[in-house]
């Protein structure tokens, strides 16, 4: 291969921020750096709702549902709101669907960008604070209606469990302990979690729990999608162990979205809390 043909920016050693480099190099390939005509732009963009994430002892799980809308009305039945972000972690989007999607995939390779470049990973806090830098890039669409709001998760080799970090649309991080939940429908899906989340859950119940929590939450926000039984379409959810990071498959998902609808037939208000 012929190096001349690069330009020396591609052949000069320098930082192992992958951003950092495209916004020297190419910044108007940045989504974030994107002009954005003057006014209120969310209410013309599909959004992302609802994403929840909870711990167990040996990982964490994040699962998000399906929905994305635009105003009142549905905009997509299918869209995908939990990614892998590298082998030992994941990221949910709410807020503005295609700037959400495209932070996600520069996020992705800036962790691959820094695993190649220093030829090791980072920690899990140090991905936490690189996705804090790429929100914090987007303040100024933030403040026009396009804001990307997302949670963080991921398996700690350190200290060996599973963690949880969420944003504010200025890039502050905060990390939260057991559970956690963003977008239109935190608030009910918080709320159904509180009732049902235990220290000891296994990796099966702190998923029926997270489906627990979106039924809830589309069971009183109508911009979150419940599981949709005549298009068998459920939520996506993503389980990060010591082993690595996986997305249970489409059937293991609509078996255990099966059992809670199948629940609430009895039971439409979901399981009770146990008062001891």
């Amino acid at each position: 291969m012929d190096d001349s043909r690069l330009p020396a920016s591609f052949m000069t050693p320098g930082t192992s921020s992958f951003a950092d480099f495209l916004a020297g190099h190419s910044p108007d390939l940045l989504p974030l750096r994107r002009a954005v005509p003057q006014g209120h732009a969310g209410d013309v963009a599909p959004h992302g709702t609802t994403i929840v994430a909870a711990t167990f002892p040996g990982g964490v799980v994040m699962a998000g549902d399906r929905r994305a809308t635009m105003g009142n009305i549905i905009a997509q039945r299918t869209f995908e709101k939990v990614f892998p972000a590298d082998e030992y972690s994941c990221v949910g989007i709410a807020g503005s669907a295609g700037l959400s999607v495209e932070l996600v995939r520069l996020f992705q390779t800036e962790l691959e960008h820094y695993e190649k470049i220093e030829g090791t990973t980072l920690s899990i806090d140090g991905k936490a604070n690189r996705l804090a830098g790429l929100i914090r890039g987007n303040l100024a669409m933030a403040m026009q209606g396009l804001a990307v709001v997302p949670l963080f998760a991921g398996y700690d080799l350190v200290s060996g469990q599973g963690r949880i970090f969420s944003y504010d649309v200025t890039g502050g991080r905060y990390e939260e302990k057991a559970f956690h939940s963003v977008g239109s429908g935190s608030l009910f899906a918080r709320g159904s979690l509180k009732k049902l989340y235990r220290d000891d859950l296994s990796e099966s119940d702190c998923v029926t729990a997270l489906v627990q929590a979106l039924y809830d939450a589309a069971d009183d926000d109508s911009a979150t999608g419940g599981p949709d039984l005549t298009r068998r379409i459920f939520p996506v959810v993503q389980v990060v162990t010591a082993q690595g990071g996986r997305r249970l498959a489409d059937d293991e998902v609509a078996e255990i979205a099966d059992s809670v609808i199948a629940g609430r037939m009895n039971r439409p208000d979901g399981p009770a809390a146990a008062l001891t």
